[in-house]
């Protein structure tokens, strides 16, 4: 999720710069030349987007097909995305005494809107669902950006397991009152709190998402948690910015069997508001240099990004990035990165 001003900075209209019609046009454009490449379909599995937080924004919108939208349904299908995470997150400027009300209010847009009013989109309660996918349907997992949401009172964390969530990102940028994010100076570590919510991630298996995370936080979770994972991340190495990792931190995700999510971001891309799939393919190519290649995935921030990499404008824009991938490696490993990876290391009972 990115804002500007300490405000939401969504991008209004097609993201794509197109009609409707003229939109579905050049989906179906784009599919049809990604699947040229030998007939590969290759199915996704997307770490992050947040569509939520539109939805809660404007209720107006309709979550099947509104254009402004990234990851809508109608976009989710035309890009083959098998498995989407749908993130609560809260902007800070709401008083903390709100803070869970809200967070519920997008979780029950999560059960309404998304999943009861699209046949197909089904709910992961438990890891193993994911396995019990039939074709044309569409996995739903819900996620916390930032223990914002339940303050220092651990009865909600677990109300929100009990609801859906299966994975905690422990701050945003800012500080909370289990960690401190990259934009807090302070640059702390875990509190006790925050240990106490990755030892319940840990007994609930739950991802614990170091994504945001000041790096001595990083560290702490590293040393404390089952289940971690960077859920829309890149390379610090490759794009010096502060939300990405540095080839010591990705290593670390790596040796803990954990994965990380690469971001369509493109200030986390390039440094700048412009990048194209192959400055994204550098984060891909770097972090398989450090022996990450059963390690990489893909967490697009669709919905809470206001610039877009050239091509992959939205969801329904995958196949492009894959055509793309299977330039330059196997289809087995780009079937890796798109989805078995995560897959292969699932939390599973």
């Amino acid at each position: 999720m990115i804002t500007a001003n300490n405000g939401s900075i969504h991008a209004g209209g097609d993201a794509a710069g197109f009609g409707s019609w003229q939109s579905k046009l050049v989906m179906e454009t784009v599919n049809r030349r990604a699947l040229r490449n030998g007939g590969v379909e290759v199915k996704v599995f997307d770490l992050h987007c947040d569509v939520l937080l539109k939805l809660w924004e404007d209720r107006s919108r309709s979550f099947a097909d509104h254009p402004d939208l990234e990851a809508n349904y109608q976009r989710l299908r035309t890009g083959n995305v098998r498995v989407q995470v749908f993130a609560v997150f809260l902007m800070p400027e709401i008083p903390a005494d709100l803070k869970f009300q809200y967070a519920l209010e997008q979780v029950d847009l999560f059960h309404h809107e998304v999943l009861a009013k699209h046949e197909n989109m089904k709910k992961i309660g438990r890891w193993e669902d994911i396995l019990q996918l039939q074709d044309g349907e569409i996995g739903a997992v819900l996620a916390l950006e930032g223990a914002d949401a339940f303050g220092n009172d651990l009865m909600k964390l677990r109300t929100l397991y009990q609801l859906g969530v299966k994975s905690v990102g422990m701050t945003w940028n800012n500080a909370n009152l289990c960690a401190d994010g990259v934009g807090e100076p302070r640059g702390g570590g875990l509190t006790e709190l925050g240990f106490e919510v990755v030892r319940l991630n840990n007994e609930h298996r739950v991802w614990t998402d170091v994504s945001h995370l000041a790096e001595a936080g990083f560290w702490d979770v590293m040393n404390a948690a089952d289940y971690p994972v960077a859920t829309h991340s890149n390379s610090k190495t490759i794009c010096n910015h502060r939300r990405n990792l540095t080839d010591e931190q990705a290593q670390a995700i790596f040796n803990k069997n954990g994965f990380i999510g690469l971001v369509f971001n493109p200030p986390f891309i390039t440094g700048g508001e412009q990048a194209t799939i192959d400055d994204l393919l550098k984060h891909v190519e770097h972090f398989c240099a450090l022996g990450g290649r059963r390690h990489i995935a893909f967490g697009s921030d669709f919905d809470g990004i206001v610039h877009h990499v050239n091509g992959l404008e939205h969801a329904g824009f995958y196949p492009a990035l894959i055509n793309e991938l299977l330039k330059r490696y196997s289809e087995e490993e780009v079937r890796g990165f798109a989805y078995k990876n995560i897959v292969d290391r699932l939390p599973l009972s």
